[in-house]
């Protein structure tokens, strides 16, 4: 692969992983409930609290994107590394899935009656679906990369 489209696909896992942090510590503040309180009752609310924990799972699938491409690069992609990194991918997609599916079920049950969850449950439909397409692609590509490992080794030991 290009070197060039590498390098643009590294900067934008950067950015990605810069604009959710960014995010991250901006949204807290900028939340209806948030309007009153100091920074350490916003920020030690269990959600805000929850999200933070669940995002470790995004960016380890960002790092392991990261080394992806790193792989590709240095033209090991069929190699034993490779599938363990989509493998990883595949396992923080269906973390992040779940994660965003336990959240929304909390909201849906414990929301105020005089608030209206249904943007945060739009999005937490649309954030799990495209966590259960990512997963779905990884596992495939996961696959046919393992598949492609073992029948390369198979043709190196028969050499």
């Amino acid at each position: 692969m290009n070197q060039t489209i590498i390098l643009f696909l590294r900067a934008v896992i950067v950015l990605i992983g810069i604009m959710v942090i960014a995010i991250m510590i901006r949204f807290p503040l900028t939340e209806g409930r948030a309007v009153n309180l100091d920074l350490f009752s916003i920020y030690s609310d269990p959600f805000i609290i929850y999200g933070y924990v669940v995002s470790i799972a995004f960016f380890v699938a960002l790092y392991q994107a990261f080394k992806l491409l790193g792989y590709i690069q240095q033209n090991k992609v069929f190699s034993l590394s490779s599938v363990k990194a989509l493998r990883t991918i595949k396992y923080c997609a269906i973390i992040l899935s779940v994660s965003i599916v336990v959240a929304v079920l909390f909201i849906v049950t414990s929301h105020d009656k005089n608030d209206d969850p249904a943007g945060f449950i739009a999005i937490g439909i649309l954030t799990t679906f495209i966590s259960v397409v990512i997963a779905t692609a990884t596992a495939m590509f996961e696959r046919t990369l393992q598949k492609t490992v073992n029948i390369r080794s198979e043709n190196n030991l028969t050499v």
